[in-house]
């Protein structure tokens, strides 16, 4: 056999070989990528869309000022909003719980947080006073009203209120009032609840009844006549 065939043979050889390693070695890639675990999926469900929530309260509220709560429905909210049933049902799982974080999401909104005056009477003013104007502007007494008449006739939902609306605005008061007690200006062993009681009975009173109007001026005679008498009171 020629040199030049010679060659040619072992070019062919050459290449063969070289063919059927690469395809080994894609055979093995294929084969040890197949058994690796999958890459990890993405959790399904779209994370919270804080516009898209805030759009849900806002038009909650509006249709609660302006309809009652036994005019607003999911699709009325959902159209306001711009937004998808399913996507307000992932959030509220009813009207009602959904009234509620709307309804306490418009007096969060009121004004600023309550700020460290110096003392109490002033902390509680700076609370109670914007929260008063918000309520007597709009026609929150007509709201108010529907959820205490659902809150009496199903405690889940009772419970519900209690924990959207109730306790916070009171958890804000406390710490106004365990303030006041470290700077010494009520006793430590003041009874706390009771005094929000003092101070919040007579707003709600005026502001459901409509007897008269709720102003900055009656929120200043509130908490002095309270504090004259949470100064005058020893602890048992």
């Amino acid at each position: 056999m020629s040199d030049g065939a010679t060659s040619r043979d072992e070019r062919t050889r050459t290449v063969r070989a070289a063919t059927q390693a690469g395809t080994a070695r894609t055979r093995k890639t294929v084969g040890a990528a197949t058994t690796e675990p999958p890459a990890e999926q993405p959790q399904r469900g779209r994370p919270r869309s804080e516009k898209a929530r805030k759009a849900i309260l806002d038009a909650t509220a509006e249709l609660l000022l302006a309809r009652g709560l036994s005019a607003v429905s999911m699709d009325a909210v959902a159209e306001q909003a711009g937004v998808s049933k399913a996507t307000i049902y992932r959030w509220w799982p009813t009207k009602e719980t959904l009234a509620l974080d709307a309804l306490y999401a418009e007096w969060a909104a009121a004004g600023p947080a309550p700020r460290d005056t110096g003392t109490l009477r002033g902390d509680l003013l700076s609370l109670l006073r914007p929260w008063a104007r918000l309520v007597g502007e709009r026609p929150h007494a007509r709201v108010i009203a529907a959820l205490l008449s659902e809150a009496q006739t199903d405690p889940a939902f009772a419970e519900e209120y209690r924990r959207h609306v109730v306790e916070p605005r009171r958890e804000l008061a406390t710490k106004v009032f365990l303030r006041a007690a470290e700077r010494g200006e009520i006793d430590e062993g003041t009874k706390i609840d009771v005094a929000l009681d003092l101070i919040y009975g007579p707003l709600y009173h005026r502001l459901l009844h409509g007897h008269a109007k709720l102003t900055d001026r009656f929120v200043q005679d509130v908490v002095d006549m309270a504090l004259t008498g949470i100064a005058r009171t020893k602890p048992a």
